[in-house]
């Protein structure tokens, strides 16, 4: 992969110590995207001006998104945290979530996201202290600079001010194994899909969600119909085209790569499984905010401690399972490996392991309070940085991206939710 856009000239990359990261199939020159092609999703790059996203599984009779109209009385559904019951008549009633089963799954109120209820491999058991990997971490709100230099002493340099309201960020990346019950809603296309309008910041702005930054007095949209059909994680597809399929962690049924991060999704994928979740795709003020350490702006994550090469702050640089070179799927960890590099607020692999989508359409950045970029452009925002790249990737600024339909090896996902 090329250095991230906006590190494009701050730093640079010996062709030998690239090739010393990354083998014949993923040298990468100047422009390159990673050596591994970019291979589009089944449902083109369309790019509709979707927002963020929040709710959760449905049942049938709500999982084409239609709304409310002709629901079945006694059937059940999600909305964010909300459990939802079809009354006579033929309209739902919600009831919220208490604080002791916070989640809704499968229209009932549940102590994990639907990710997580079933438990096993990939679901439970993340992390140093074998924990749900669904668990999800607040993040005190506050301003920042999004563009910063830090080299240790502090930052400088600093642009781009944003201000994000508190939320909660995942600890994990998504897993292998909360993915698959995902696709085991979607149901190959005749299950689950977002509802038409679903999955805004409900808390940010009276409900609207987040505002749109390149366009004045708009809001997210929340869900759109249009893409349900872009949303298609097939065998197939999750396989990733060669010459990534090397490197692809999904496997057709559960294996040895439950716990490490799902990748080869588009971020339609991503961003409908975050709805169904009951959560969203974090906005990339979100993202950088709690890599950053909110307005402290660290130079990594978790601080100035370089990350070398031991594994214990970041997965990167083929230094995985031990310094060498990338071979295949063996290079990517299983999540909260880097047991050293969490952030701030507690998330781990915010650098390294895969780069993560993020709500934003790429754009230079323009003022921000609670806002995302959410007018249509090409390319759909990345962050963190990923398993075979340089120490420079890790650095929170550190931003790239790739057309919304590109299922690549080296991109995966993270939820973010309501405070």
């Amino acid at each position: 992969m090329d250095q991230p856009r906006d590190l494009r000239g701050l730093a640079t990359l010996a062709a030998s110590a690239l090739a010393a990261c990354v083998p014949g199939a993923l040298t990468l020159a100047a422009g390159d995207d990673g050596g591994l092609g970019d291979s589009g999703s089944s449902g083109g790059d369309s790019g509709s001006d979707s927002g963020s996203s929040s709710g959760g599984a449905m049942d049938s009779s709500a999982a084409e998104g239609g709304g409310d109209a002709g629901c079945t009385p006694g059937a059940k559904r999600c909305s964010g945290s909300s459990a939802e019951t079809c009354v006579n008549g033929g309209t739902w009633g919600a009831v919220a979530c208490k604080a002791s089963t916070p989640f809704c799954a499968n229209g009932v109120c549940s102590t994990e996201p639907p990710s997580c209820v079933a438990g096993g491999a990939g679901m439970t058991g993340c992390g140093a202290s074998s924990e749900s990997c669904c668990t999800s971490l607040a993040v005190s709100g506050g301003m920042y600079d999004r563009t910063y230099v830090n080299s240790g002493s502090g930052p400088t340099g600093e642009a781009d001010p944003a201000t994000v309201t508190s939320f909660r960020l995942d600890k994990y990346e998504v897993t292998v194994g909360r993915f698959r019950q995902f696709v085991s809603a979607w149901n190959g296309g005749a299950g689950y899909v977002p509802p038409a309008g679903s999955g805004k910041h409900t808390h940010l702005n009276g409900g609207q969600g987040l505002a749109s930054s390149g366009s004045a007095g708009a809001y997210e949209p929340g869900w759109v119909a249009t893409d349900d059909g872009n949303v298609a994680p097939t065998d197939a597809n999750l396989a990733c085209a060669q010459p990534s399929a090397g490197y692809a962690t999904w496997t057709t049924v559960p294996g040895p790569n439950e716990s490490l991060p799902i990748n080869c999704v588009s971020w339609w994928d991503a961003y409908a499984f975050c709805i169904w979740d009951g959560g969203f795709l974090p906005s990339e003020a979100e993202w950088e905010y709690a890599a950053a350490g909110g307005s402290q702006q660290l130079e990594y994550p978790w601080g100035a401690m370089p990350p070398v090469s031991s594994n214990q702050y970041a997965i990167y640089g083929c230094n995985y399972p031990s310094p060498g070179t990338c071979t295949g799927v063996a290079n990517i960890a299983p999540v909260g490996t880097a047991t050293l590099g969490a952030g701030l607020w507690g998330q781990f692999d915010l650098a390294g392991n895969v780069w993560e989508w993020n709500l934003d359409w790429f754009a230079t950045y323009v003022p921000s309070t609670d806002g995302a970029y959410l007018t249509t452009a090409t390319t759909r925002v990345l962050r963190g940085g990923v398993f075979y790249g340089v120490a420079s990737t890790l650095l929170p600024p550190s931003r790239d991206d790739k057309a919304p339909g590109n299922r690549v090896y080296f991109i995966g996902l993270r939820c973010a939710r309501t405070p």
